[in-house]
């Protein structure tokens, strides 16, 4: 398929409720837009941890998620029984943070540092320690508070809601999970993780990774010209859905200039790309193109370049072949104009043996680092207009259609 062959499309106007006039930026700007949107969408909605069930392969295995925008710290960790269950953070006694590492085990249970109150992996009070100079010891509600916890592909999603009002399954829908059911996410694991703490509001940060428009020119010195088409220079994707509060895209990549300039101005890259995966290698010729899931690269071209998967609210996965792909976790901080950005980088395990395939993945940690550097900086200069009062709303290109999608779903939630 050729970017030609799309002709005047315009995937807006196939979906006239989003409209095509200006869009209000007030989630970018408003302390009490932030307010309603703590209660209405993230202490309610179901939020993706980016980390993968084999991350936590043994019985009392754990990592902890801080959700700053609700002051909420969870522990998530496999029960004896093999479960994966998720609490708060917090022992019933004096209000104590039970665990402090990111990622961590114990035997068994865990034990409060402070005065030694106790808990199953499960969430059971064990022990109250001199539990008879206590006045009503019967009666004291100690087991740790749950929050929902579900798996889908492997991955590990939360609700501070522990009652949700609608299951993992239904917050993802029938179509996303058939276009990407048979995404091969279990023969992956991380490869790389990076974290930044940015002086930016969430939906700047948010929006940063779901169009394509801005590689050809922010990306021109860590991907140049891999975007570039000469036969449609103002297109640069080959498809847009909607999949109810999601959406997804697809992206165009010049695979012929690709090849032949990296060959001749950056031999490095150019071998890298070739032994391991990178941002430059041609993916499409690796495994055959039927064999992908349906949802990545779904008009099946040969010049691709990444697909985007924004699960609302919190979550981008870029694909970037059959077995190799970025998930963007983008959560709010503790006030309006700042946000957290964990992006992890998953791909097939590369054997210790293999130094030719650890090269190219050592090499991908940097190049994608340069990468998101250039994005990141993007995000602190648009905040300090928008807190300027000078810049008040925003004109988006048809090609921005998961920018504006993302932003009435968010609304529509909000002001609900």
């Amino acid at each position: 398929m050729k970017l030609s062959d799309l002709k005047n499309t315009r995937w807006t106007l196939d979906h006239p409720e989003l409209g095509t006039g200006p869009v209000s930026i007030d989630s970018y700007s408003s302390p009490e837009y932030f307010d309603r949107m703590r209660e209405k969408v993230f202490k309610q909605t179901w939020l993706c941890s980016s980390k993968r069930i084999d991350e936590i392969p043994n019985p009392g295995d754990y990592f902890v998620e801080n959700i700053d925008i609700a002051n909420a710290s969870i522990v998530i960790v496999r029960g004896m029984d093999g479960v994966i269950r998720g609490f708060h953070n917090v022992c019933l006694h004096r209000g104590t943070q039970l665990v402090f590492d990111s990622y961590g085990s114990v035997k068994g249970k865990f034990t409060c540092i402070y005065h030694g109150w106790s808990y199953s992996l499960s969430g059971k009070n064990v022990l109250v320690t001199e539990k008879e100079m206590f006045f009503d010891p019967d009666h004291i509600e100690a087991d740790l508070i749950p929050v929902a916890v579900d798996v889908w592909e492997g991955l590990i999603f939360y609700n501070l809601d522990p009652k949700p009002k609608e299951t993992l399954r239904e917050h993802l829908g029938n179509e996303l999970m058939d276009l990407y059911g048979s995404y091969p996410f279990e023969q992956t694991t991380v490869q790389l993780s990076y974290k930044a703490d940015l002086p930016c509001s969430w939906p700047v940060l948010r929006d940063s990774q779901i169009d394509g428009y801005h590689l050809k020119y922010l990306h021109r010195r860590s991907a140049p010209g891999f975007m570039e088409s000469e036969d449609a220079p103002s297109r640069h994707a080959y498809d847009f859905k909607l999949l109810g509060r999601h959406s997804s895209g697809s992206f165009y990549g010049n695979r012929a200039r690709i090849g032949a300039d990296l060959s001749s101005a950056a031999p490095i890259t150019a071998l890298a790309s070739r032994v391991g995966q990178t941002l430059a290698s041609d993916t499409a010729s690796r495994v055959p193109l039927e064999q992908w899931a349906p949802g990545v690269n779904p008009t099946k071209s040969d010049n691709w370049f990444f697909d985007i998967l924004y699960v609302y609210p919190n979550i981008h996965f870029i694909f970037l072949g059959y077995d190799a792909y970025i998930i963007h976790k983008m959560m709010p901080g503790k006030t309006y104009n700042t946000s957290t950005w964990n992006a992890r980088y998953f791909g097939p395990p590369v054997a210790s043996s293999d130094l030719a395939s650890k090269w190219a993945a050592e090499f991908m940690k940097v190049s994608l680092r340069d990468l998101w550097r250039e994005d990141g900086n993007t995000t602190l200069g648009a905040q300090k207009a928008i807190d300027s009062g000078v810049f008040k709303k925003m004109y988006l290109q048809d090609q921005e259609i998961m920018i504006r999608h993302a932003e009435k779903i968010l609304n529509d939630a909000v002001n609900s």
